[in-house]
This record gives C-alpha cells, sequence and structure tokens, in this order.
C-alpha cells in the first residue's frame, strides 16, 4: 500500500525535529532544499540561503546540550508540489552546566511554526522554517507591568 502525500510529509516533518534532537548536522542538513531556503528562529532575524540557515543549526545544536520536541496541533496541507505544517512546538531544552558532565537547568517552550515543504525526486525537503514564540499569562504579565 503507497502512502499518500500527507502521510509522506508528517514523516519529512518528524525527521526534521527527530534530527535535531539527536544534533544529527549532517543529516538535518539533507533535509533542507539545496535552492534558496529561508528560516526565522524565534526572536531572529530572517535567514535567507542554504549558508546562513544552515549554520543556525550548527549554532544551536553547538550550544545545546538537550532538546526535546512534543509537537501537537499539527495540521499539513498539500497543494501539487508544496506542503504547508503548523504545528505547536513544546520545547524541552538545557544546556550545558557549570560543572563537567552535568546538563545545566531544563527550560520549557512554546514556539509555533510554518515548515514549508517541496516535492523533489529525493523526497519532499524543507523550504521554509519559521517559529514564534507563544506569550504565557506570567510573559504577558510581565509585559504589563510599568513603572510607577
Amino acid at each position: 500500500m503507497s502512502r499518500t502525500d500527507v502521510e509522506l510529509v508528517e514523516e519529512a516533518n518528524t525527521a526534521f525535529y527527530e534530527t535535531m534532537e539527536r544534533g544529527d548536522f549532517e543529516r538535518l542538513s539533507e533535509l533542507w532544499l539545496d535552492d534558496d531556503i529561508s528560516c526565522v528562529h524565534p526572536g531572529w532575524p530572517v535567514l535567507s540561503g542554504r549558508g546562513e540557515v544552515l549554520r543556525s543549526y550548527a549554532l544551536i545544536m553547538a550550544n545545546t546540550e538537550y532538546i526535546q520536541f512534543f509537537l501537537t496541533d499539527v495540521k499539513v496541507s498539500v497543494a501539487g508540489d508544496t506542503a504547508l505544517v503548523s504545528c505547536t512546538e513544546n520545547i524541552l531544552s538545557g544546556g550545558p552546566a557549570e560543572e563537567a558532565g552535568e546538563l545545566g537547568p531544563l527550560v520549557g517552550q512554546l514556539v509555533v511554526a510554518t515548515n514549508v515543504f517541496r516535492r523533489t525526486s529525493d523526497g519532499w525537503k524543507i523550504w521554509s522554517h519559521h517559529g514564534s514564540p507563544v506569550l504565557t499569562e506570567s510573559d504577558e504579565e510581565q509585559g504589563d507591568e510599568s513603572p510607577a
């Protein structure tokens, strides 16, 4: 039984996050198109081109000891050779601790993401990733505080 385009795109999207969790930069770079790609990490400017985008992932991987993604609200739309995936990234991450061999404190973060894929002869490849932080109630309360 052949898999549908939606299933194949879901697999490509899952591979993207699993590859980041493993810190496998070589495999991550294979998931992206060779063409003009773009990426927006939460709080970062738009990154354009394969060099800039892949450098950003190398930097993130080099400075993140542990990262795990729990994806929720995943929606996949396919139109011809283009696919759009929207999801919520429930991220748990931690960096190196002061003492060698220990993991720093784990931090939770919510990011809404849009991943755009294009069909190629080698399967579905990432064309663009855009992540935006989700404000929590505590974030909103901090923003509402004004000096007296």
